[in-house]
């Protein structure tokens, strides 16, 4: 059988999509949960126990004991408590499979055990689980079996979200709401509503098993803490979209069957640049349904590489010198009828309604640069962000030659009268055919950047949820669709105040649109220069989160409350804290139990050696040997220096209050003894024999898959 008909038949095969609910179920009943999903109303609770029954039955079927509500906690993972279908026996001792309306719409986990940030003590314990009936339940097949994944939100039993999925949805509702109103502004009475649609690409590296538990670092800490780098890395460029190698070409293989069967439309993989790195990309999906396709996608790669004898590391930096991981969030707005708001059509100067969409997003990027780029932030990121080979810290937007051209017109004439067209590509081959030419060319450099019909947000990291920078997204343009709106329906001629706003729009916030290279110190300094923003780190980051100007934006739309946000400030804090701390006490026991015992030995044998030539022929010429014992010997003392730093350090920071001062004190204090530490370590490397050093190396670690 070939491999086309095999997708055609396995693609969402385990995913109770709408094609088996209209099968399955009553057709009274599908017309409600339809209605539900598609237009937002609220869920008729006398369904509830029809589609019960009707899941467990489809679930049973195809082997599944056990459900979950499956959820998405401030952990940045997922979690799922596993319950069985069965009923307590009866007088004979059989048991039914049940599963009731009740148990499919809500859940009781224990929310004191998950990050909370002081919403919940540690007595509070209930929390809710609830169906997010909009993206459809889903059938995980692993070693425990065959388990009916329910995906749901998360709440306290106060009532605030404790998860990544609820204040998704919430903004997406805002978005629909505000964006609504634009759309009627230009007469459009059909498309009833509008979701954000996303299409993230994820980075991730592969590394051999039996190595990866040679490496205490990236066991605890999924990056390596120590490594110098090979003769080779990414200088070559020969990684890139090169040829795929047999282990990892059938690890791909599976994982692209895997995420079919779940509904996942995996279209896209690749070599990266670095090597061992590899990309894997999907279609479009509203937004909520893309964040559970996304968690799903890095659990799959995670399972399906140890079946392959294969450890997938999500970390944005898993080795120094050579490119980390991001996960470009691919943005867009579209209706239910099939319009995209970020289209610009073949002549964009003529087409209002998107200059007016553009002008919008403009302005809230540039008024919420700051909670933008905290949406980005995560303890590993900070490796990566403006390091030459991820976007700066700075946000800016490319809008392209085409779009700064109409800008330009609109900002200096007060009229556009013309759009750059892009032509033909002629390739001065007969053979070849001619190309249309895009009238844009990329920016890989710009943190946000569009790209045809659609945003490009680049600064996500790989291992992170991209529920938080979609929150931001929606909730930040929502709230200038708003602004518009409110002054366009009071107009009295609205074709002059459109075109007008757009116009002030355009040259109140021109200075966030950056079109060149965004790796320059130039681009740093004339950032400077425009007021922008350049944070550099998730600790400066976090603050961005309870300003009174975040605050009120989420809020007025119902995303969060002060005490959702302050919370989450609090968990980012001890989050960055955590992980520090984690890699410093790994740093301290690997240079104390692996390095420091391996090069005192290497040094006594060099030791020994020298002895043994010179009693065997006093005029040996041993000074080779000498620079080798005297650079080690230095080298070490320089090791166990800076680890007594560190040590003391880490235990003073450990015993300070959890909060923002404690995580500002390991990102000021503690990250650099770490690299203290890491200095000499990473120089001895390249002078101990290979046999005595304690674990692979780079070059082992990369090169080897």
């Amino acid at each position: 059988m070939s491999e086309t008909v095999i997708v055609a038949e396995i693609f969402g095969q385990n995913v109770f999509n709408d094609a088996v609910m209209r099968e399955r179920l009553p057709k009274s009943v599908y017309k409600k949960l339809r209605k539900t999903i598609v237009e937002g109303t609220e869920l008729d609770p006398s369904i509830a126990d029809s589609v019960a029954q009707a899941m467990k039955e489809w679930a049973v079927e195809r082997g599944a004991t056990h459900y979950t509500h499956w959820f998405q906690p401030l952990t940045g993972v997922t979690a799922e408590k596993h319950d069985s279908f069965i009923s307590a026996p009866d007088s004979t001792g059989k048991v039914m499979l049940e599963f009731s309306g009740k148990e499919l719409v809500k859940g009781e986990p224990d929310a004191s055990s998950f990050p909370s940030g002081g919403l919940r003590a540690t007595f509070e314990a209930r929390g809710y689980t609830a169906w997010d009936c909009t993206s459809p339940a889903f059938l995980k097949e692993d070693a425990a079996g065959v388990t009916l994944c329910i995906p749901t939100a998360f709440c306290s039993y106060t009532g605030e979200a404790l998860d990544k999925k609820t204040p998704l949805l919430r903004s997406m509702q805002a978005l629909d709401q505000q964006a609504l109103r634009i759309l009627r502004l230009f007469g459009n009475t059909t498309s009833k509503k509008v979701t954000p649609s996303v299409g993230p690409e994820q980075e991730y590296f592969l590394v051999d098993k039996a190595k990866y538990l040679q490496r205490k670092d990236l066991i605890y800490t999924g990056r390596t803490l120590f490594g110098a780098m090979p003769p080779k890395g990414q200088e070559m460029d020969d990684h890139y979209f090169g040829i795929i190698r047999e282990r990892v070409g059938s690890f791909m293989r599976e994982v692209n069957k895997e995420l079919w069967k779940l509904g996942v439309s995996a279209k896209t993989q690749h070599n990266e640049v670095a090597p061992a790195q590899h990309e894997i990309a999907p279609i479009y999906a509203e937004a909520n349904i893309a964040t559970d396709h996304n968690q799903m996608v890095m659990e799959t790669l995670k399972r399906v590489a140890e079946r392959h004898g294969m450890i997938c590391l999500l970390h944005e930096k898993p080795f120094a010198g050579v490119n980390g991981s991001g996960k470009h969030n691919n943005w867009s707005i579209t209706t239910d009828d099939g319009i995209n708001m970020l289209n610009p059509g073949a002549t964009p100067h003529e087409n209002i309604q998107f200059l007016l969409v553009l002008a919008c997003i403009l302005k809230a990027v540039d008024v919420h640069a700051d909670l933008l780029r905290q949406s980005a932030a995560d303890v590993g990121n900070d490796h990566r962000l403006g390091a030459n080979e991820a976007p700066p810290a700075i946000i800016s937007i490319f809008v392209g030659e085409q779009l700064e051209d109409v800008i330009d017109q609109l900002c200096s004439t007060g009229e556009a009268t013309h759009s750059k067209q892009g032509g033909k590509l002629m390739t001065g081959v007969a053979t070849l055919p001619d190309l249309d030419k895009d009238a844009t060319d990329r920016n890989r450099t710009s943190p946000f950047a569009f790209t045809g019909n659609k945003f490009e947000f680049r600064m996500v990291g790989s291992s992170d949820s991209i529920s938080s920078p979609n929150v931001v997204l929606n909730t930040i343009v929502a709230e200038a669709f708003k602004e518009a709106a409110d002054e366009l329906e009071k107009a009295e001629d609205f074709d002059l105040a459109v075109h007008d706003m757009i116009k002030e729009m355009l040259a109140a916030h021109k200075r966030i649109i950056f079109n060149g290279n965004g790796y320059s110190d130039a681009w740093v300094e004339e950032a400077e220069k425009r007021g922008l923003p350049n944070i550099k780190s998730m600790v400066d980051a976090i603050p961005a989160l309870v300003t009174d100007k975040a605050v009120k934006l989420f809020e007025e739309f119902g995303v969060f409350t002060r005490a959702e946000l302050e919370s989450r400030a609090e968990i980012e804090y001890e989050t960055y804290a955590k992980a520090i701390n984690i890699e410093a006490r790994t740093m301290i026991d690997m240079a104390s139990k692996q390095i420091i015992p391996a090069v005192i030995k290497y040094t006594t044998q060099l030791a020994k050696s020298i002895s043994a030539v010179k009693g065997a022929c006093p005029d040996a010429d041993v000074s080779v040997q000498n620079e080798l014992l005297t650079e080690s010997s230095d080298l070490l003392s320089e090791t166990k220096v800076a680890l007594a730093s560190l040590t003391e350090l880490d235990q003073k920071a450990c015993q300070m209050e959890e909060g923002r001062e404690q995580a500002v004190y390991y990102h000021e204090v503690v990250v650099p003894a770490m690299e203290a530490l890491r200095a000499p370590v990473d120089k001895l490397e390249m002078i101990v024999d290979k046999e005595l050093w304690p674990m692979p190396s780079y070059g082992d670690l990369i090169f080897e898959v």
